[in-house]
């Protein structure tokens, strides 16, 4: 099955995008999460082409997106929501599935929350909406959101290439290390190491925190919308815990829960698994 790659300018930014499958059959969008890109569905997408429509953006700042400096852009998730939601509307989806990863999240779940009519399911994967599931990996960084000059020093150590690899290692059993790519962490290290791009990552660490004013609206979202969902969450995710795919429950009861073992980027040693999944949530759910 064919994957495209294209590019389409969006508030005079270049946006990149994967693209599978019939556009008429139903829609489903892929939103990375942080350090890495579009390319963290690089397998999933040809997986699921010949039955589902499959879009896959770059956030900005990341992957073969733009990259436009500090000074030049807004870096916040607000302003992320709106170029994901301006890129859906200039391709013409009214309708589509959301798959939420980390910092695909809060921008998926902005979007679900206020156009519920557009939302047909929700996949989740170390998607956080609630505040179980945050782990001491985050002290550093909420410290961060409120007193930049102090703990930068700290948080640039979560750019460095060892940070990044062992996001992808973490919680990972021993028989399954073998198949993960190091091209994985050597290639979301490049993208980190292009000039400025740090200064962008520490800006969007900084407004992480502001997520969480959001999460009573999402949270509303689910209970009075009872969208569809699927929780395909790593189990030992050191990153975003167990808790916090747990805590989905509460405002959906009828979510269907699936704990893997596996760390913060499950799709990369249980892609299988979670493609089955997808595929039979996805057709008893939307067709």
């Amino acid at each position: 099955m064919t994957v495209t790659h294209r590019t389409v300018a969006i508030q005079g930014q270049k946006v990149f995008y994967r693209e599978a499958g019939d556009p008429a059959n139903p829609t489903l969008v892929l939103l990375h999460g942080f350090p890495t890109s579009s390319a963290m569905f690089r397998n999933l997408i040809p997986a699921l082409a010949d039955s589902y429509h499959l879009i896959a953006p770059d956030h900005l700042g990341f992957g073969q997106s733009a990259a436009p400096s500090v000074e030049e852009f807004d870096y916040s998730f607000d302003k992320l929501t709106e170029i994901t939601l301006e890129l859906l509307d200039t391709l013409g989806l009214d309708r589509f599935a959301l798959y939420i990863q980390d910092y695909g999240a809060p921008i998926g779940l902005r979007i679900a929350s206020r156009n519920p009519e557009r939302i047909t399911a929700l996949i989740t994967q170390s998607g956080n909406a609630y505040l179980e599931g945050f782990t001491p990996f985050w002290e550093v960084l909420f410290a961060h959101a409120s007193d930049r000059i102090t703990h930068e020093p700290a948080v640039r150590k979560l750019l460095q290439a060892d940070a990044t690899h062992w996001q992808y290692t973490h919680g990972v059993p021993a028989d399954r290390l073998e198949s993960i790519s190091p091209d994985t962490w050597t290639l979301d290290q490049a993208y980190l190491d292009r000039p400025g791009n740090k200064e962008i990552q520490l800006q969007l660490f900084h407004d992480y925190k502001n997520n969480l004013d959001g999460y009573p609206a999402f949270q509303e979202y689910f209970r009075t919308h009872q969208p569809p969902t699927l929780i395909t969450w790593g189990q030992n995710d050191e990153i975003f815990a167990a808790d916090g795919a747990k805590a989905y429950l509460r405002d959906l009861p009828e979510a269907e829960l699936h704990l893997l073992d596996a760390g913060h980027f499950a799709l990369e040693t249980h892609g299988t698994e979670i493609t089955d999944l997808i595929r039979d949530f996805l057709g008893r759910k939307i067709g």
